[in-house]
């Protein structure tokens, strides 16, 4: 276990008026609909080594939004692990919008080599991933999709089939939703592709790991070749390395990569990638562009990458972008309980 993801660095809980002294309550208008959303909420925390980012998504229940405080308590109080490196590589991430909106989705990742494509979106068919995978294709050599959990047994293998008669995949982010259908997903990969001469498409697991009270069962299932990891429902960014040392004992490799993060959270995120040795796969941090303004300055794309800087949000910035008194007494509330759950764990 390296120094980063030892258990030395121990993360006292401060006391709830010090989470509440400098707490602030955000809300980021989005370029387009993401995740059913079109603004994010965030609650951002000051402590003694910067800043720290509690953002679960409003269907999570508290034990679980839990971890996720215990993440920016860790980022505001302990400050980032020691990198290894300056510049992290980041894939463009496509959401599921029409293909001829691809290009203009791809030109706010100058550089990236990779791309991560969502598909199964609800409402939509098979058709418009075809059409949004081989436009992507035009432009950038990695193309990895993304179901979360949308597909059935049968409809992803279907559907991967259709999405590699054109050229291959990366991988396959959460395929289906439950454990046992990814190892039966893979297991119907393997017989294609034996069938086929071919290689079968890898399995990335993303769901399966950061909602899971065992985030190495996937694994030990047969249900992933690729671990797709978040510092905040990981519980921070040492949590992250910890888990990522465990993986790579079963030869999985782990991608870094955002829960639709304000500056902050990236920052975060960026941290834990550049505290890791180079898996040779792009990092899922490049969402800010997402955002039609942030608590920040927007990172600048440099050759497909970003620098692992840790980044502070700007006065004017966080004024203009205040949540409603309602939904910053909504998110100071259930601060409060999850510090509870935190304080008494």
């Amino acid at each position: 276990m390296t120094e980063n993801s030892s258990a030395a660095t121990e993360l006292a809980v401060p006391t709830l008026g010090e989470l509440l002294d400098g707490a602030v309550v955000v809300s980021l208008p989005m370029r387009v609909r993401f995740r059913g959303i079109t603004s994010r909420e965030v609650l951002l925390l000051r402590g003694p080594a910067g800043y720290g980012e509690f953002a679960p998504f409003p269907e999570y229940d508290d034990a679980e939004s839990a971890a996720w405080l215990r993440s920016a308590v860790e980022a505001a109080w302990l400050g980032p692990p020691t990198a290894l490196r300056a510049t992290v590589p980041i894939n463009a991430t496509v959401p599921a919008v029409d293909a001829a909106r691809v290009p203009e989705i791809l030109a706010r990742f100058p550089g990236a080599r990779t791309a991560k494509v969502k598909v199964a979106e609800r409402g939509q068919a098979l058709a418009d991933d075809l059409a949004r995978v081989a436009a992507v294709r035009e432009h950038v050599e990695h193309v990895r999709v993304d179901a979360n959990g949308g597909w059935t047994v049968g409809e992803a293998t279907a559907a991967l089939a259709a999405l590699t008669a054109d050229g291959p995949l990366q991988y396959a982010e959460q395929p289906c939703a439950t454990v046992p259908e990814l190892v039966e997903v893979r297991r119907r990969l393997a017989q294609q592709a034996a069938a086929s001469g071919g290689l079968p498409v890898p399995v990335a697991a993303d769901e399966s790991i950061r909602r899971a009270e065992d985030p190495l069962r996937v694994v030990r299932a047969g249900g992933a070749d690729v671990a797709v990891v978040k510092v905040a429902p990981l519980g921070g960014m040492r949590a992250l390395l910890r888990l990522a040392d465990e993986l790579s004992r079963h030869g999985v490799p782990v991608v870094v990569s955002s829960a639709l993060d304000s500056a902050v959270g990236i920052g975060a995120g960026l941290a834990a990638a550049a505290a890791l040795p180079d898996s040779g796969y792009a990092s899922g941090l490049g969402t800010g562009g997402f955002f039609e303004a942030d608590v920040a300055p927007p990172r600048v794309v440099t050759g497909g990458s970003l620098a692992a800087a840790v980044v502070a949000p700007d006065p004017e910035r966080l004024a203009a972008l205040r949540a409603t008194p309602e939904r910053a007494h909504w998110w100071l509330a259930r601060l409060a309980r999850c510090h509870e759950l935190l304080r008494t764990s």
